[in-house]
């Protein structure tokens, strides 16, 4: 027989794969309750407009129904790319089981909590009607499906029995070893501006949801499908194009930060975006402290305190003790100068010190900061910040002549008062973003990570320990006084209450540093997600804040569970948090130093 004929029927066969009959079945089961579950949403789900979001109508969605039809059309996509179909493969280069159960996961607990929503508010299951119904059953023949397939890849040996709970997850941590085809430059640059974009209209869609019912259903359904895309290997693909064009890649994420101001309607998103990004600027600049040079600092916050009230005291608050008024970059370098200052002051005596007896001394000068400025009222001491009122009244910001108190119109969009906070905060964002990039890729960005891996190693090897700790200390001290002075004149006033190390609205040490764990310690991209995330969910679900230390509590328990290296991890996290065999390393990439013996994934 021809060798040729023989090739061209192993090409057919691996084009055309043949699916064992129970997985058909259970793929079929999938797709037809996600089809379901979507028609349900064209349907009404409730007779009174008293639910919020006007679930009455029949012919298009509203409100929760957006959700489940937006995770329907993600399983079925997902579940259809399982059939060999020409042009649906790209979706699932990493594993076309896993993804398609933690999508039809977020479809069912989006569907189930609004019925349950719909349930509580109106009084009963009486007031659910067959649309609700339609895509509630829907939903669950296709999680039924789902947990009929196949997972993608075998169990490891310490949980070998495919049961419900281990095929979860395993969706959830095994990774995914989809690879990037070769594609030309323009279609790679294409494909970094479209994922942008995607989560620019994520991220706004997030802050604009307008009542909590909303926003509950919109984190389970992002969360399932945000771990759905990543087990896919969708991300692993954008991650390797973004590494390749990282300057492309940059400036398309700050072209879209540019744009969301430009898509809010609502000034008061607008101000949530600004202390977002100032909330993320610090929690970048501890990223350096923790992340990169491995110290624990548990009263960070109080660089950002320190920036904040000298840019008050400069800037011509009538309630200023010094009376004076410097302009916007004076004040700029007045904060981050004074910040600096104090880091090497309490760096110096103290971090000689390591592990937890340095977290203790931190978590002590953050406290001692706090009461300083509270003490000096007058009363306990010099009359310097007004004690407890703090320094209110202080004026906005003018930039060459640009007042950025008073609206503007910029392209036909009114630009508010916290719009031209948020494109300033943008800037110094940048800055940030920059000056961590190039720290972390320098000799020293080098050297604070030896340090962290093993100071008395790096020591050995005639790394000065205690010089470059006191220059990641007052590095990441000045970038916190750097968005200091921008806080300052975004909320008006500073008070000692804003700098506690866990207060009821971050940012404070705590969730800073949280924020540096969950995004991903070490990383650019993850400490901006994590403060965006510990900022927006309890701003957005302010009815809970009597329990918001405990859900904080109980979502750091998961996550340290499923995922320890935070939702954007380098490869060296992935290294340390994951068991030998259990993490795919591309062969074009070599490992980290020191890390040696650690299998392909499915090995």
């Amino acid at each position: 027989m021809d060798k040729s004929t023989d090739t061209a029927k192993v090409s057919t066969a691996e084009a055309t794969p043949i699916i064992p009959l129970p997985q058909a079945a259970a793929r079929g089961l999938t797709v037809a309750g996600s089809a379901f579950a979507l028609i349900g949403t064209f349907l009404a789900w409730t007779w009174t407009d008293e639910f919020p979001g006007n679930l009455t109508v029949t012919g298009y969605p509203g409100g929760l129904q957006v959700l489940t039809l937006v995770g329907s059309l993600l399983t079925l996509l997902f579940a259809l790319s399982g059939y060999g179909i020409k042009g649906l493969g790209w979706l699932t280069p990493g594993g076309k089981n896993s993804p398609v159960l933690l999508a039809a996961l977020g479809v069912f607990g989006t569907t189930g909590y609004s019925i349950g929503a719909i349930t509580q508010e109106l009084g009963g299951l009486v007031n659910l009607e067959p649309g609700a119904w339609v895509s509630g059953i829907g939903a669950l023949v296709a999680v039924i499906g789902a947990l009929g397939l196949p997972v993608d890849q075998p169990y490891s040996a310490a949980d070998p029995t495919p049961n419900l709970w281990g095929r979860v997850r395993h969706s959830l941590t095994a990774p995914d070893p989809g690879r990037a085809k070769d594609l030309p430059s323009w279609a790679e640059i294409l494909i970094i501006a479209a994922g942008f974009g995607v989560g620019l209209y994520v991220f706004a869609y997030g802050i604009g949801t307008e009542y909590s019912e909303l926003f509950i259903g919109f984190l389970i359904v992002t969360a399932f499908g945000f771990t759905a895309v990543t087990r896919a290997g969708l991300l692993k693909r954008l991650s390797a194009l973004t590494a390749k064009h990282r300057n492309v890649a940059m400036a398309a994420a700050f072209v879209a930060a540019i744009c969301f101001p430009f898509t809010q309607s609502n000034d008061q998103f607008a101000l949530i975006g600004a202390n977002i990004l100032i909330f993320a600027t610090v929690a970048l600049g501890l990223n350096v402290v923790v992340g990169l040079a491995g110290l624990l600092d548990l009263g960070y916050v109080a660089f950002l305190g320190v920036g904040a009230y000298a840019a008050a005291l400069v800037s011509g608050s009538p309630q200023s003790s010094i009376g004076v008024e410097f302009p916007f970059w004076a004040a700029v370098l007045t904060g981050a100068a004074a910040s600096l200052i104090f880091g090497v002051v309490i760096g110096a005596p103290t971090l000689r010190l390591r592990g937890d007896y340095l977290a203790i001394v931190t978590l002590g000068f953050g406290e001692i900061f706090r009461i300083t400025m509270n003490n000096l009222n007058g009363n306990s001491g010099p009359d310097v910040t007004n004690g407890s009122n703090g320094i209110p009244n202080i004026p906005d910001l003018e930039i060459l002549g640009f007042n950025l108190g008073l609206p503007h119109n910029v392209l036909g969009t009114e630009l508010t008062r916290s719009g031209n906070y948020y494109l300033l905060m943008l800037v110094c964002t940048a800055i940030v973003v920059l000056v961590f990039r190039r720290s972390a890729e320098s000799r020293i960005g080098r050297a604070w990570v030896a340090i962290r891996e093993d100071e008395t190693a790096a020591t050995a090897m005639g790394i000065n320990g205690f010089r470059l700790k006191l220059l990641a200390f007052a590095l990441g001290a000045s970038l916190a006084g750097l968005a200091g002075t921008v806080q300052a004149h975004v909320s008006y006033s500073v008070t000692p209450e804003q700098y506690e190390f866990a207060g009821p609205v971050p940012p404070n040490s705590a969730f800073l540093l949280a924020a540096v764990i969950l995004g991903g310690m070490g990383t650019i991209s993850g400490p901006l997600i994590g403060a965006a995330l510990l900022y927006l969910i309890p701003a957005k679900l302010q009815f809970m804040a009597e329990y918001q230390l405990l859900l904080f509590g109980i979502a750091l328990m998961l996550l340290m569970r499923f995922r320890p290296e935070g939702l954007v991890a380098d490869r060296r996290k992935q290294l340390e948090f994951h068991e030998t065999g259990q993490l795919d390393v591309p062969e074009d990439k070599p490992l980290p130093e020191g890390a040696t013996g650690v299998a392909k994934a499915g090995a």
